[in-house]
């Protein structure tokens, strides 16, 4: 309910139906054997589609007209070679690799209409009445749709135009993944004339390719030939040119491929450096004779001592100191024969000395020539340097002819290369296509189509499985199997919360109340008188169905994607009813937690170290054998611990709420208005367990709560087969 539960009475029995329905339904969880007993129940429903499904496909199967597929495979290569490609290396050729794009370009070639009316004409489709829509007498309703203008008449199209479309529909050509072979698959209900086919269209492609690569050499020949005449003559043309401006502007080749100008000026250029070394040589010498003139040292001068008259000379002087050597040592220095001799050494000493002057006078003669003969040869040089100057136009203008005529025979010899290439490629066989067949089709004796267990398997299992899904869905979608029919007004009576007393019964209410069932009027029991707030709900523990929608109508609705938290205490009595009874019986048909803070058991972790930080959900969530129920103890730190700190505990029950479909807090009916209120505040109800026969504790309990908190509040009696009177409708109500 979205509104407050301010009285049950007032909500009638229409309000209890809306809310037990969503009761119903607000369990999630997947009952299997629950889905296992409707799936039997409905069994037929899932093995008659699936056996009519079985027998259509066997009977359709062998119905189809077989196809069969032929298949060739292509190799993408290049098969040139050093043979059919002269004048290339063979790395160049036979190395080339198709790339991707390359691969798939082949295959629309294969695919090209070119190439399909070729190969139609080849394999006789043309007159084919499984290809030829025109083959044969037309049919009583293709004549009628010609006649209504729907279809075209097949004689208006063209033999190959009418084949091309079915030939199309059966032919398949694709590359093999990572590789370059290109497969060509052809289907027809004549296994002979799918692959004969698969062939011929492979055929027919290596013809279209090697008759294309030639067709290039034959057009490349052609333009060759038209084109290597008229350059030729223009080369002639260059070349007359260039002889005749060398011969009219002088500009002869003489030896080493240089003009005769450049070599006379080279010649001068030799001649000047010749008579400059000349002259600086004879210059050098004569200084020397003469600084050796001077220092006395005539006859150590090369050139001096190699004359012969020189020669004479200082052995004669030589003689002479001998003689004069001898003759003192008997005759003293004023003795006539020592002056003799002393004035014949003088004499000789002279003509040494005149014969070196002469020789140095004669070196600074030779000094003089060579350097007049340096004079008229930089002359001379000068001379030809403004002649070769006045050439150097000349020569710029004849070595751009000279450019132009040898661009001219270069560009005619690579014609002429090109030229003979071309025409023995022309040549028949001389021009591979790029691809060869590694794979003949071969009659095929399987048909392709239709796969006749495959089909039947897919068609039987795609059948069951759709009847199964069917058959769940509905089961999932209906919340379970539904009550028989009979049964649903004992299971509204059984959970339902009757109105207080004092206030006014609608008018369904009076006509059930007029012929109530015996069972019932001991079952319900009525209100209690605190304005009609507190409620008694009777609960079987063997239908947990009804159970959970009993206990629906009774707490608020929760917002939307939260679980409705209830607070349940417990009787004060030990033979009052268990709260965790009433959390096995939720957790039969949905997601229940009960939070026990009622015990007192401090022997493993619980609440208490979830607040502390000391565990987490994981390691505090507990449930027993055989049981559905998630349960939190309080811990080792009391209970007293937990209610310390409400503020940490409203958000674990906040993600306690996220998770879960009931929230139950199970607390003692004891406990006083300041345990209570925190957990009363964010509680969409509260249960006060009453046990079996229902105790004054328990309804004192109820009514300290009416005081707490705005939220329905519900005596719970589990079990109960008689009427149970309370209290008086009188009596006070009991403070808190």
């Amino acid at each position: 309910m979205t509104a407050r539960y301010d009285t049950v009475a007032a909500a009638g029995e229409s309000r209890y139906d809306t809310v037990a329905a969503a009761g119903e339904s607000r369990s999630d969880l997947l009952d299997l054997p629950a889905l296992w007993a409707a799936i039997k129940a409905r069994k037929l429903w899932i093995i008659g589609p699936t056996l009519a499904a079985l027998g259509l496909s066997f009977v359709a199967v062998n119905m189809v007209t077989p196809r069969y597929t032929g298949e060739a495979r292509l190799l993408l290569e290049n098969r040139d070679s050093f043979y059919t490609r002269p004048g290339q290396a063979v790395s160049e050729t036979s190395g080339q690799q198709f790339d991707a794009e390359g691969v798939q370009s082949q295959v629309q070639v294969i695919m090209s209409r070119d190439l399909a009316r070729e190969a139609i004409k080849r394999i006789g489709l043309v007159g084919n009445s499984e290809f030829d829509s025109g083959a044969g007498a037309l049919g009583a309703l293709k004549k009628v749709g010609v006649l209504l203008g729907i279809g075209a008449h097949p004689a208006d199209r063209s033999p190959e135009e009418r084949v091309l479309e079915k030939y199309y529909d059966r032919l398949l050509v694709y590359p093999v993944g990572r590789s370059r072979i290109v497969s060509i698959e052809f289907t027809s209900q004549d296994p002979a004339l799918a692959a004969k086919a698969a062939n011929e269209i492979a055929a027919v492609y290596l013809e279209m390719q090697e008759a294309a690569k030639q067709d290039t050499a034959r057009s490349a020949s052609s333009w060759l030939s038209t084109t290597i005449e008229p350059l030729r003559k223009k080369l002639a043309e260059s070349e007359a040119r260039v002889e005749e401006f060398r011969s009219r502007h002088g500009l002869l080749v003489g030896t080493n491929n240089t003009t005769i100008t450049a070599q006379q000026l080279a010649d001068l250029s030799t001649q000047l450096s010749n008579a400059r070394s000349q002259q600086a040589e004879a210059q050098a010498k004569a200084s020397i004779i003469r600084d050796a003139i001077k220092a006395g040292r005539t006859f150590e001068i090369p050139d001096v001592a190699n004359n012969d008259l020189v020669r004479r000379l200082i052995e004669q002087r030589v003689n002479l100191r001998a003689q004069l050597a001898l003759e003192s040592r008997n005759l003293l220095s004023e003795h006539p024969r020592i002056k003799e001799l002393n004035a014949q050494l003088a004499d000789l000493e002279s003509q040494i000395r005149a014969a070196a002057e002469r020789a140095v006078r004669t070196l600074e003669n030779e000094a003089k020539i060579a350097g007049q003969r340096v004079e008229s040869v930089t002359a001379a040089l000068d001379g030809q340097k403004k002649t070769a100057s006045g050439a150097n136009d000349d020569e710029v203008q004849l070595r751009a002819l000279e450019r132009e005529a040898r661009t001219q025979r270069e560009q005619l010899e690579q014609y002429m290369l090109r030229y003979r290439e071309a025409l023995a490629r022309d040549a028949q066989n001389a021009a591979p296509a790029d691809a060869r067949i590694i794979s003949r089709a071969i009659e095929p004796t399987t048909p392709s189509f239709p796969k006749k267990l495959p089909t039947i398997l897919v068609a039987t299992l795609a059948t069951f499985l759709v009847a199964l899904a069917t058959v769940v869905s509905r089961e999932l979608l209906n919340g379970g199997s539904p009550a028989p029919a009979d049964d649903r007004p004992q299971r509204k009576a059984r959970g339902r919360v009757e109105p207080a007393v004092g206030q006014p019964e609608s008018e369904e209410d009076d006509a059930e109340a007029a012929a109530p069932p015996p069972r019932r009027r001991e079952r319900i029991a009525g209100l209690l008188t605190h304005g009609g707030r507190i409620g008694q709900l009777h609960i079987d523990l063997s239908d947990a169905e009804a159970g959970l929608s009993d206990l629906t109508a009774c707490v608020n609705k929760a917002s939307e994607g939260h679980a409705p938290l209830v607070l349940v205490l417990d009787g004060a009595e030990p033979d009052d009813a268990s709260p965790r009874a009433l959390a096995q019986l939720l957790s039969e048909r949905s997601r229940c937690i009960l939070i026990d803070l009622a015990s007192e058991s401090r022997d493993r972790p619980g609440f208490s170290e979830l607040l502390a930080g000391e565990a987490m959900f994981s390691d505090i969530i507990t449930r027993e054998e055989d049981s559905r129920l998630h349960e939190i103890a309080p811990g080792r730190a009391g209970r007293e611990a937990v209610l310390a700190a409400p503020d940490i505990v409203d958000v674990a029950l906040d993600a306690l709420c996220e998770t879960y479909d009931w929230v139950l807090v199970a607390t003692a009916s004891t406990d006083e208005a300041q345990v209570l209120s925190p957990l009363l505040a964010r509680a969409q109800g509260a249960l006060v367990m009453a046990g079996h026969a229902g105790n004054g504790h328990a309804v004192e309990a109820a009514y300290r709560l009416t005081d707490l908190t705005g939220a329905p509040i519900a005596l719970v009696m589990l079990d109960a087969p008689e009427t149970i009177d309370l209290v008086s409708q009188d009596k006070d109500p009991v403070p808190a």
